[in-house]
């Protein structure tokens, strides 16, 4: 049985690699996630799906050749609904983002204005797989400015995920038609550097220096308590070692191995294969992100994902 067209348009199980996003910014903004960081995370769902209707709308034409299955080719969904779905849930995600503040309502603007131009502009040209880089890198500083208002400590967590993005982009340019290999090897060598990034110890975060409440070193994090003494910070680091190697080691199995098989034999099955490992695989990378600030409970919430992304996208694909 085929899947509800509009979950298949919408990409449904491709919604679990989202939230990560917002949660990775709170956490490299130094502050816990707040009513304010969900309000970021329901913008971001929403312009995320915003740019699966609208994407399917721009490439109605090719698809019909190369994709006929598709719900508008097809004839399951009309490309005006698909539109207007676009439309809605632009707007809807800038009214969150608005609630949230200013600075983050500027950021979704600033997010959708990329979704948008991405879709209709720009997937064809070279800047295509740079604009769905800076797509993604929006949506982790919509999380910090969203919870803490401030986006400059997110920035290097933002280029890593932007970079990732870059890479899995860049190879799904090839998925219908498939033809080389050099795509997969130049993602799968990103995806080797970024490993060990991400092994790599923390930067230095505002709550490394400075007292939290009552006296007491904080991390953020869901229900992080407060960290005392100088056993506890070892212990505390040990943890975040630990941590951020298995999730390194997770993110790398889920994006390196079909990357591997896309370079040896570069066919669209196994080059759809590949993107849609690199598009699981930000679960975990966006858990490792928040690990390495200090951040351990939301990269555990974050990394919980992973299962049910896996497990959805055997019913609808990713891609």
């Amino acid at each position: 049985m085929r899947p509800n067209p509009w979950a298949e348009l919408l990409r449904l199980p491709a919604l679990f690699t989202v939230p990560g996003d917002a949660l990775a910014g709170a956490a490299a903004a130094g502050a816990r996630p707040t009513p304010r960081t969900l309000l970021a995370i329901g913008s971001s769902l929403c312009l995320y799906e915003a740019g699966m209707a609208l994407n399917d709308w721009a490439d109605r034409t090719e698809d019909a050749i190369d994709r006929p299955h598709r719900p508008l080719p097809s004839g399951r969904i009309r490309p005006a609904a698909a539109l207007a779905a676009a439309g809605g849930l632009t707007a809807a995600g800038l009214t969150l983002a608005a609630r949230a503040g200013r600075r983050p309502f500027a950021v979704a603007g600033a997010l959708a204005a990329t979704v948008w131009s991405y879709d209709l502009v720009l997937k064809r040209t070279a800047a295509g797989p740079a604009a769905m880089a800076t797509a993604r890198a929006l949506d982790l500083l919509l999380g910090a400015a969203a919870t803490s208002g401030d986006i400059r400590g997110a920035l290097p967590s933002a280029l890593t995920l932007g970079t990732h993005t870059l890479a899995t982009t860049t190879v799904s340019r090839h998925e219908t038609q498939g033809g080389t290999s050099v795509a997969p090897l130049t993602a799968l060598a990103i995806t080797t550097a970024l490993t060990w990034r991400m092994t790599q110890g923390p930067r230095a975060r505002a709550d490394d220096v400075g007292p939290g409440r009552g006296g007491c070193v904080e991390s953020p994090g869901f229900g992080s308590g407060p960290v005392r003494g100088p056993g506890s910070r070892s212990s505390r680091a040990t943890a975040e070692a630990a941590l951020r190697t298995a999730l390194a080691a997770a993110y790398a199995a889920t994006s390196a191995r079909p990357l591997f098989h896309a370079a040896l034999n570069p066919s669209p099955p196994l080059t759809q294969r590949a993107v849609g490992g690199g598009i699981r695989a930000m679960i975990p990378l966006q858990a490792a992100l928040s690990a390495r600030s200090g951040a351990l409970t939301t990269a555990l919430v974050t990394a919980a994902l992973a299962p049910a992304a896996r497990k959805f996208a055997r019913k609808v694909s990713v891609t």
